[in-house]
C-alpha cells in the first residue's frame, strides 16, 4: 500500500462502503470480481472504483480484477481496521444504550471500555456487563486507561463540554450523536452524526415521488 497523501474525504467516505461489500463477496464464496462487476454490485462506475483504489496501490490485475479476501483486508488496513479501538460511551440514554449494543454485537475491534452519566439512577448499573460511572470520573478514566474514541450521546447543551474534557485527557477521536457541531482541535478526530440530516434527505426524496 503506498503512502496516502491528501486523498480526499470523499475517497474515504467510500472505502468502508467498499469494504462492506467485499465482505459478504467473502462470506458468499466469491474469489474474484472485476470492477465493472463491482460497479453493477454497489452503483458506483468502475473508472471510479479504479481511480479510489489507486490512491492506495491499485490492487486489482489488468484482465483478472481483485482478489476479494486480499481487497478486503487491504481496505480494512485502510480504514485501521487491523487495529483494535478502546471507547468510552458519555451518556447512556436510549441513543448511548443502543451505541453500545451495537458495538458489542457486530465484534469489529471497536470496544466499549467504559460508559459514564450524570444521572444518578445509572450510575452503578450495568450495559453489557460494562459498568456506567460517574461523569466526574471521565477525564481520569481516559487518561488512566488511553481510551482512544470518545461517543458522545449527550444533549446539545452538554455536548461541547463533554468533548472539551475527553480532548484534555488525550482522546484521538470523538463520534458525536449530540445534534450540534463540535470545535475540536486539530489533532483530534471528529465526526458528527447528524440523524436528522439524513432524515431529512430522506424526506426530499419521499416528497419528490408523490
Amino acid at each position: 500500500m503506498k503512502e496516502q497523501t491528501r486523498i480526499s474525504q470523499a475517497v474515504i467516505r467510500r472505502m468502508p462502503r467498499y469494504g462492506r461489500y467485499l465482505k459478504d463477496l467473502q462470506k458468499k464464496g466469491v474469489g474474484k470480481i472485476s470492477s465493472n462487476q463491482f460497479s453493477k454490485l454497489i452503483g458506483q462506475t468502475a473508472s471510479q472504483i479504479r481511480q479510489d483504489f489507486n490512491h492506495f496501490g491499485g490492487f486489482g490485475q489488468q484482465g483478472y480484477g481483485y482478489n476479494v479476501g486480499e481487497l478486503h483486508q487491504e481496505v480494512s488496513m485502510i480504514l485501521g481496521l487491523d487495529k483494535k479501538y478502546k471507547m468510552v460511551v458519555v451518556g447512556a440514554g436510549n441513543l448511548g444504550h443502543a451505541i453500545i449494543n451495537f458495538t458489542y454485537y457486530n465484534q469489529t475491534g471497536f470496544t466499549v471500555d467504559g460508559i459514564f452519566e450524570t444521572n444518578q439512577k445509572l450510575v452503578g448499573t450495568k450495559i453489557n456487563n460494562v459498568e456506567i460511572l460517574d461523569y466526574v470520573e471521565l477525564e481520569k478514566y481516559v487518561s488512566d486507561n488511553k481510551i482512544d474514541i470518545g461517543i458522545i450521546c449527550t444533549s446539545k447543551e452538554s455536548a461541547q463540554d463533554v468533548a472539551d474534557k475527553l480532548i484534555n485527557a488525550g482522546i484521538k477521536g470523538i463520534w458525536n450523536f449530540a445534534p450540534v457541531d463540535l470545535v475540536v482541535s486539530e489533532n483530534v478526530a471528529l465526526e458528527n452524526v447528524h440523524l436528522s440530516d439524513s432524515l431529512y434527505f430522506l424526506s426530499y426524496h419521499v416528497s419528490k415521488r408523490k
